[in-house]
């Protein structure tokens, strides 16, 4: 089923998850699923490696085995600053072949391991290139911060503005830790004209490593609420756990109630952290009024 459709009719619930590096670490990602999958969400998004082919590539081969084993939607992350038009397609044939319908359309982060490509310099590219020869659901990422090289928010939600125009019909957001952030972008995109589903984002903060990286990388800005409990936590490893899951919770619950189109959970291939949020919102996820 293409998420657009199950979008169109509740507030979504949905995992993301990354394919092991090494085939030793393929029961520790089973064990994951089992776990995702009795929570039930609508669909599970699997992250994609830069380079390589599409013969066993991972990330389909994980999706294909979310979709038959566990019967969930998954979501295909395909990044393309690193491949050609006809690599591109011999993905896509692969993903139509095994009834994959769902890709998120990225363009990719720029590394110097592996040289770039010319056919696809943004994600808006490959949108219009997938919607134009395939039947697939099309996924875009946003950014409620603003993308790290955009010059401004104006030129920012223009090129999602492209993005949607392409063919993204649904959105999913970089995580977050300021709700007023998202609010305020999605008003933005509104009044740009985006109509799509906004899915926000959300990963909980449980490791102190995982905060230095965030900053570096993904350049998200923490508010006044959340460093306090860094520096009140940080050198704890379990009062950081417990603190950075209640503050996803407040997160979520707060999102929720404002009617957001959905969840979407960075996991970390961590299922305690999906059980642990799922438990905290049973009762209130995810029903539209």
């Amino acid at each position: 089923m293409k998420i657009a459709d199950i979008c169109r009719t509740k507030q979504t619930l949905s995992f993301e998850i990354f394919p092991p590096k090494k085939d030793s670490d393929l029961q520790s990602i089973d064990k994951t699923l089992e776990i995702l999958s009795d929570l039930k969400p609508d669909f599970i998004s699997v992250t994609f490696g830069a380079g390589g082919g599409s013969n066993r590539n991972r990330t389909i081969e994980l999706a294909k085995q979310i979709k038959n084993d566990y019967k969930i939607e998954p979501v295909v992350h395909l990044t393309s600053i690193h491949y050609t038009k006809a690599e591109i397609d011999r993905f896509a044939s692969v993903m139509r072949e095994e009834g994959i319908e769902n890709v998120l359309a990225l363009r990719g982060d720029r590394t110097d391991l592996i040289p770039e490509k010319d056919d696809f310099r943004h994600a808006s590219d490959l949108v219009s290139y997938l919607r134009e020869k395939y039947d697939f659901c099309i996924l875009g990422a946003c950014y409620p911060e603003c993308h790290p090289e955009s010059d401004s928010r104006i030129s920012d939600i223009a090129a999602l503005k492209k993005k949607v125009d392409a063919g993204a019909e649904v959105l999913l957001s970089q995580m977050f830790f300021d709700n007023e952030m998202f609010y305020d972008f999605v008003e933005r995109t509104r009044i740009a004209d985006i109509d799509v589903p906004v899915i926000p984002g959300i990963m909980p903060v449980t490791k102190a490593a995982q905060i230095r990286k965030m900053v570096s990388i993904c350049h998200a800005s923490f508010p006044r609420r959340f460093e306090k409990i860094i520096e009140r936590y940080g050198d704890d490893s379990d009062a950081l756990f417990d603190a950075g899951m209640s503050y996803a919770l407040s997160q979520i619950i707060d999102l929720l109630s404002s009617d957001v189109s959905g969840i979407h959970l960075y996991t970390m291939n961590n299922p305690v952290i999906a059980g642990r949020i799922c438990e905290g919102i049973k009762n209130i996820a995810c029903v539209r009024a």
